[in-house]
């Protein structure tokens, strides 16, 4: 056959079922992986090295449901005291990671390692529900009962992550149910508590759409040792991307991650189409020029946070004060 013929036919082979190409990106020690896409979603892998050989550490959904992590209410809208039970894990909590009950549901505002053992340890958070200050249905209004989910959206990331504005947030969370209430055909607000980012994220009409995404893309990391995090677009736009300290920490949050931004792609269909093609390299300008931007520090429990931002992106930077390793980064285009 026509070597010309030959490459021709593989890569239209390649771009009718989604599996992404063997073409990469470099960005600084990155690698970038051409597009896995199913509909308007596509996602590129970021293979790099691990800073941590750590591989015990719990995420906080595992950590609560194992028994092992308590999430407490103190009453303060933009603050939660949480506690580390296990005698010998540490929990590793992403900024973005909702908590669910007590008197208000709440999203988790920094990326943090909490010891073993901890004691109670104050941590930044906003409200992803308003107008509830009292107990709902059977949940323990002094604790919360589960971590299942992540912030959807990136107009909800960057207020909770670069403007930190709990009105912002409570504005963002209407704008999300109502675009998911759009493309699932029909509201997705809780009679419950219809203002509940969480159970809006519960109904089965969102979960059914949110799961054909999470079928077709589930196993895109199947036998790579070296992916630490990932980058995708919706609607051939870059979104946002977010790097770990290690390929261990990224799997055991891949789901969660995953299903966030399969409902961020719900939200966004519009319609189904396929998306419009980008490029590695793009993804690897976006990272890039994200890394450039101006720093702003500060310091929270544990942590030191690095914010770099610009016109175009914002990107945090998550520090851990005992190892002094970066643990997370996450990464969000602005328009």
């Amino acid at each position: 056959m026509n070597t010309r013929l030959k490459i021709g036919i593989l890569s239209i082979i390649a771009l009718i079922s989604g599996v992404a190409s063997t073409a990469t990106a470099q960005s600084g020690g990155y690698r970038i992986s051409a597009p896995y896409t199913y509909k308007n979603l596509s996602i590129f892998l970021i293979h790099g090295k691990d800073e941590s050989k750590k591989t015990n550490m719990m995420t906080l959904q595992e950590a609560m449901e194992r028994k092992l992590f308590k999430v407490y209410e103190t009453s303060e809208v933009n603050e939660l005291e949480v506690e580390n039970l296990s005698k010998e894990q540490d929990v590793f909590i992403q900024s973005g990671d909702i908590v669910k009950g007590g008197k208000q549901d709440r999203v988790l505002a920094v990326s943090i390692i909490i010891p073993a053992r901890s004691g109670r340890v104050k941590i930044e958070a906003f409200c992803v529900e308003s107008g509830r200050w009292e107990k709902r249905g059977n949940e323990d209004s002094k604790q919360f009962t589960s971590s299942n989910d992540r912030i959807v959206t990136r107009d909800l990331k960057i207020a909770a992550n670069a403007s930190r504005s709990q009105t912002e947030v409570w504005s963002k969370v209407s704008e999300a149910q109502a675009s998911l209430g759009q493309n699932v055909g029909g509201t997705v607000n809780s009679g419950d508590s219809a203002s509940s980012l969480q159970l809006s994220l519960e109904n089965r009409k969102v979960v059914a759409s949110v799961d054909e995404y999470i079928k077709k893309l589930s196993s895109i990391i199947d036998g790579k040792s070296d992916v630490i995090g990932y980058a995708f677009a919706i609607n051939g736009q870059i979104n946002s991307a977010d790097i770990f300290v290690s390929n261990s920490l990224f799997k055991k949050l891949r789901s969660k991650n995953l299903k966030a931004t399969a409902t961020e792609a719900v939200s966004a269909q519009r319609g189904v189409r396929l998306a419009d093609e980008v490029k590695a390299d793009a993804v690897k300008g976006f990272i890039s020029d994200s890394d450039k931007a101006k720093p702003t520090e500060r310091a929270t429990g544990g942590a030191r946070l690095v914010k770099r931002e610009d016109k175009d992106n914002v990107m945090i930077e998550a520090m851990d004060d005992k190892s002094k390793l970066v643990v997370h980064k996450t990464y969000v285009r602005k328009n």
